[in-house]
């Protein structure tokens, strides 16, 4: 009796799994996984890093040469009845003995000078814009201590009059506009050429990568600290900031692991998203910092968590640790003799950018100001007297630097813009005289060749749509 049971099952079975085959028609006789992983998107690849890009086109130049200028070439040259040639958008050459194209525009230049654009590395135009009211004041999203997530392009109004008068009156032909420094993490900075759009991504640096906002000392722990929240020392400062990215690092190794490996993919959080940018090295840290001993702190935190700070800014006391800087690869950018006005800014010295110079760091001069930007050329000259009365020499073309080659290597844009070399773009500026000289003043400016403005040419004049129509429509003062 068992046996004959057990060749039934045995049959019975059989004839099952026949079935089965013939329901498959063959074709797969594997059951699927009804959880299959799915696939690697690939490094970077799980969201869009640049959801918001540059829609900029350069306006129409023409085949220019300027000749028998003094030129500074922005990298420390100096090129006495010099001549720059540019056309379709870059420079062509640069030296004394040029010819012109055929069909070129031809400018004589006796008596001036020729530099590349000025690139302000610390401004808040568009975001703090003109006319000062309550309704235009977007730089400081000062609801929390930690805003990674906001973006200072959402808030950049292209219409701010204050974008032309830096162009007009100060040579300005990049800036890269910041939030405020109410918060440790103030959020992305974006990078802007200056020049007339609708939109902010019209006027966005194509390719430029984006900075993160940061700050410590007296601004965050003021603004919190009235409010029994942390940070209101400090050491609140570093313990939140550390926090946060120690928070950072985990989120990262999560979307690393999926891009990497598939599966279900994380949830988003678009501050972390950010900092994970910056801990990838594609987001570079732009640090509000005034103190030395600040900054050393910051420096070695960045050790900690795996990132690097680009620059510090206002670093009024950065003169202290040159050294430091230089071996950390870390900018400062500073005022010429803007210090004193709150304790953190009390020990600052007019030689500073001097110091850093002569210590081999990399520095800069910038504005933070929307009349500043207006003059950051004469905000040099006053930086580079100090120096010399203290006995260190720099000259004027190699104080040129802090003006346009240093900022841009702070921007990561170097390879494209800063200096007047062969194949970068033509943003260049031609002055009435000695550019250091409270008399002299930009005549021409070119952004990527094309004439934006010429103080000859009234129709040549930048003027917003805001002002359209306004007393004095027109008029650059």
């Amino acid at each position: 009796m068992a046996g004959r049971v057990s060749r039934g099952l045995v049959a019975a079975v059989a004839g099952a799994v026949a079935l089965s085959a013939c329901a498959t028609d063959g074709k797969d006789d594997k059951p699927k996984s009804a959880s299959a992983k799915a696939p690697a998107p690939g490094r970077n690849k799980g969201y869009a890093h640049d959801p918001f890009p540059s829609t900029y086109h350069a306006y129409p130049g023409v085949p220019t040469l300027v000749r028998n200028v003094t030129v500074y070439d922005g990298e420390g040259g100096r090129i006495e009845r010099g001549a720059v040639l540019f056309a379709g958008g870059k420079v062509v050459a640069v030296g004394q003995t040029l010819e012109a194209p055929a069909g070129a525009t031809v400018i004589d230049g006796t008596g001036k000078w020729v530099t590349p654009g000025i690139i302000d590395i610390h401004s808040h135009l568009g975001d703090y814009p003109s006319p000062q009211v309550e309704a235009l004041s977007d730089g400081n999203e000062a609801t929390d201590p930690v805003t990674a997530d906001v973006w200072a392009e959402h808030s950049v109004w292209p219409q701010d009059p204050g974008f032309g008068r830096a162009l007009a009156n100060g040579g300005v032909t990049t800036l890269q506009i910041l939030p405020g420094s109410a918060n440790l993490f103030g959020g992305r900075s974006v990078v802007l050429k200056n020049v007339y759009a609708r939109t902010m991504q019209g006027m966005k640096f194509p390719g430029a990568g984006y900075g993160l906002k940061m700050a410590c000392g007296e601004n965050p722990k003021r603004v919190y600290g009235g409010k029994n929240r942390k940070p209101s020392t400090r050491m609140g400062n570093v313990a939140v900031d550390r926090a946060t990215w120690a928070k950072a690092v985990a989120y990262k190794r999560k979307w690393d692991k999926y891009e990497d490996s598939g599966g279900d993919a994380p949830d988003r959080d678009i501050a972390m998203d950010t900092l994970r940018g910056v801990l990838a090295g594609e987001i570079r840290v732009q640090n509000h910092c005034y103190r030395a001993d600040e900054m050393a702190v910051v420096m070695d935190m960045a050790k900690e968590f795996g990132y690097k700070v680009t620059a510090f800014h206002h670093a009024v006391e950065a003169y202290k640790i040159g050294d430091l800087l230089k071996q950390n690869d870390t900018c400062a950018a500073v005022w010429a003799d803007w210090y004193g006005f709150k304790m953190e800014s009390y020990d600052g010295i007019g030689e500073n950018l001097a110091l850093l110079q002569k210590e081999g760091a990399c520095a800069m001069i910038h504005s933070d100001d929307e009349n500043g930007i207006q003059r950051l050329n004469q905000e040099v000259a006053k930086a580079l007297a100090s120096g010399r009365r203290a006995g260190i020499a720099i000259t004027d073309e190699a104080a040129w630097e802090w003006l346009s080659f240093n900022p841009a290597k702070a921007l990561g844009i170097a390879d494209r813009t800063g200096s007047l070399k062969p194949g970068k773009m033509a943003d260049v500026v031609l002055w009435n005289g000695n550019p250091l000289s409270v008399y002299s003043r930009p005549e021409k400016v070119w952004v990527d060749g094309a004439l934006l403005y010429d103080a000859n040419d009234p129709k040549r004049r930048p003027v917003s749509d805001f002002e359209l129509g306004q007393p004095g429509e027109g008029d650059v003062k």
